[in-house]
């Protein structure tokens, strides 16, 4: 009898338990196909492309990144709550990932929670220049907010520490700090990251959202705001494949807003990127870049949005600017898969060379980049699963 007891005690102490905490397994895979000109080809005596092509190819991640991940929760009590969170990404089409960063190489967190008091964790995470994505008429496609920032918007973070509010009277708040983890604070050459910071605050009712945000990215290698400069734009002159300059290091400030008109959805941005400390910057590497962008999304049924907007990057000391023109949608198969579709092209002005794409400011064959002063357009096809 007490075998049996104690049996049915350690039962429901497990369901209990189990009760308490979960973990949910979670993912997104996105393929298509994707065709794009001005692709650049050949080489000079520099190695700088000097020439363009048109090319056709298999795609994972133009409409959103394929990825997979954990996330769990306990509730331990009086509000509180301990939770994590593990992502990373892969290549649908080929199979492969990440591409840096480890296993987990956008999320790998832990941390606690209270409904009254928010939400706190630790580790690597998306950077908080990500949080512009919800404000992006295409939501950070592969060609949208980040493109003419070179990737400036999209980065991971690691060594992270980071705090969501609670909503209260429509307002919350969201910041992180990032370590560089060398014996000089900002970063001097021995970890691979420089010192990482940011705030934005965002205010919501059913009419509009607006968020401010402030973000900067320190040069590992000297702490500065200013990255290294490779990937040369003159294509008679050295020629680079990592960004660099204010597209790696840099302050930026960024002004956001949704509207809400029943079956439309108006949003825009202005961001200023800002460096400091830059010395001996070469011709064509700009300092400071404005970046703004505008579009609207009209949800014409349940299961179909159309979406058109406009980015546009104008660059200092010689780098020029850019406009991406682009029109697509999506329609919904049902709630976990979509098909979506994005026709695009950039203008560039004489010396620049941004492409559709979030390259560095090479001109080698392998940044994707078009010829300074050339256009590019692309569009591609495809189809998205969430589970």
């Amino acid at each position: 009898m007490k075998k049996a007891l104690l049996a049915a005690a350690l039962m429901s102490a497990g369901v209990v338990a189990h009760a308490q905490s979960s973990v949910t397994l979670y993912g997104r895979l996105d393929a298509g196909i994707e065709y794009m000109s001005g692709v650049p080809t050949g080489a000079n005596a520099n190695g700088a492309a000097n020439g363009s092509t048109n090319r056709w190819k298999a795609e994972s991640g133009d409409w959103g990144t394929s990825l997979w991940g954990l996330k769990g929760v306990e509730d331990i009590g009086g509000g509180n709550k301990v939770l994590f969170q593990l992502e990373g990404s892969f290549n649908t089409m080929t199979g492969s990932g990440p591409g840096g960063g480890g296993l987990f190489n956008r999320w790998a967190t832990v941390g606690l929670s209270n409904d009254q008091y928010g939400t706190f964790t630790m580790g690597r995470m998306l950077f908080i220049s990500n949080g512009v994505w919800d404000f992006d008429p295409f939501g950070q496609s592969n060609w949208s907010s980040a493109s003419l920032v070179r990737g400036r918007n999209w980065p991971q973070s690691s060594n992270n520490f980071a705090y969501q509010s609670p909503k209260i009277a429509g307002f919350d708040f969201y910041g992180q700090y990032a370590l560089s983890n060398a014996t000089s604070w900002n970063g001097n050459g021995t970890t691979a990251q420089g010192r990482e910071a940011g705030a934005q605050i965002t205010y919501t009712n059913s009419l509009f959202q607006i968020r401010g945000m402030y973000d900067e990215i320190r040069n590992p290698a000297n702490g500065a705001l200013y990255g290294p400069q490779v990937g040369i734009i003159n294509p008679a002159g050295p020629n680079g494949t990592a960004d660099g300059g204010v597209f790696s290091a840099s302050r930026e400030y960024s002004a956001m807003f949704n509207i809400f008109l029943g079956q439309f959805k108006i949003q825009g941005a202005y961001q200023a990127v800002r460096s400091a400390g830059a010395t001996g910057v070469l011709p064509g590497q700009p300092t400071t870049l404005d970046h703004e962008w505008g579009g609207v999304t009209w949800q014409a049924t349940p299961a179909a949005a159309l979406i058109a907007a406009v980015y546009h990057v104008n660059g200092n000391n010689g780098a020029g600017n850019a406009t991406i023109y682009t029109v697509g949608g999506s329609y919904n198969l049902s709630k976990r898969t979509l098909f979506d579709l994005q026709v695009a092209s950039v203008r560039n002005s004489r010396n620049a060379n941004f492409g559709l794409n979030a390259n560095n400011p090479g001109l080698s064959t392998a940044t994707d980049n078009p010829l300074p002063g050339r256009a590019q357009t692309g569009v591609y096809a495809g189809i998205q699963h969430s589970f």
